[in-house]
């Protein structure tokens, strides 16, 4: 049990390392700017897509997306499968793969490589979410079709950022309710970090709350 403890350490430590690396931030200085002196000055896809274009925002999103998704896949084909060996109950192996996906959205957040002043984390978000097979993985492709259904009605990035953060642990629990086999005993520990993770990027996205309340917040196509 020891080893085992040890290995996950490990992860969680590689998984937050991984999460700091400030995609863009790096993208933007290799043209020449610091993303943080500029619009927003968030250090997230978004922003880098104001300053740079949509092309190195998707190129950005993509990267951060890989930060969640990357530790969530390695954790379940070096960790998982020696965790169910040792005949682990299912709640106790989803939590800890979870965390190792929630260090690498804190490394986003938080990354030690730059003060610790990082993005909102909504595609490291995803890229966990996707990861986690099949009990996430499902609800986030709904959630992405949310978000895009609130982008295009709206043309605010922040509007369907939120919206499909509070959506995620209402269509989990949905489907926990719903989905033979999918027990609430058994999944409530995934239910929990999806409502934390929910409240963090609500939490994250106050500053553009107030924007959006006193009619500023950028919007997609507009100069």
């Amino acid at each position: 049990m020891r080893g085992i403890l040890a290995d996950w350490i490990l992860f969680v430590i590689a998984a937050y390392l991984l999460g700091s690396v400030p995609f863009a931030y790096i993208l933007a200085k290799a043209h020449g700017i610091d993303l943080r002196t500029i619009g927003s000055g968030n250090i997230g896809a978004t922003n880098l897509s104001r300053v740079l274009g949509r092309r190195w925002g998707y190129v950005c999103f993509f990267l951060d997306m890989l930060k969640g998704l990357v530790p969530m896949f390695a954790a379940r084909a070096l960790l998982v499968s020696s965790w169910q060996g040792h005949g682990m109950p299912q709640g106790q192996i989803l939590a800890m793969w979870l965390v190792v996906g929630a260090a690498a959205v804190v490394g986003h957040v938080l990354p030690i490589y730059l003060g610790f002043r990082g993005g909102k984390g909504v595609a490291t978000s995803f890229g966990v979410a996707l990861g986690l097979w099949p009990y996430y993985t499902i609800c986030a492709i709904i959630t992405l079709c949310i978000w895009v259904a609130v982008l295009l009605l709206w043309r605010y990035v922040s509007v369907a950022s939120i919206v499909a953060a509070v959506s995620f642990p209402v269509i989990l629990l949905a489907a926990i309710a719903i989905l033979p086999g999918w027990e609430f005993r058994g999944l409530w520990p995934i239910e929990a970090v999806a409502a934390v993770i929910a409240a963090v990027i609500v939490i994250l996205h106050r500053a553009n709350i107030r924007r959006l309340m006193s009619g500023t917040e950028h919007r997609i196509g507009a100069k």
